[in-house]
């Protein structure tokens, strides 16, 4: 069965020294075929799945301690890892400092 509501996990990262300042701009790492932006077009690619993107659809119905791997996800994210990146749809700090 499928839910009715959608949860998700929504990585994001910021530029501010002050991330606790309600100025700061926070930037999403979109994902190849993860639902995200209700204006994009679906991703279809059958039989299979992106794996990152399926497990990240996952990980939103547990905590993060059922889900460490998203903490090491983050922390690659952070480093600008590029084997991480290469994941990802889009990279909102390309050409710029990590977050």
């Amino acid at each position: 069965s499928i839910t009715k509501e959608r949860t998700e996990v929504i990585l994001q990262g910021t530029s501010s020294l002050d991330p606790n300042d309600p100025a700061a701009i926070w930037e999403e790492y979109d994902f190849k075929c993860k639902p995200g932006d209700l204006k994009r077009r679906p991703c279809f690619i059958t039989p299979y799945h992106y794996r990152l993107d399926w497990l990240m659809w996952f990980a939103a119905f547990q905590t993060y301690e059922q889900n460490e791997w998203i903490i090491h996800l983050a922390g690659k994210l952070l480093a600008q890892e590029e084997e991480t990146l290469s994941l990802m749809a889009t990279n909102p700090f390309a050409g710029r400092a990590p977050p």
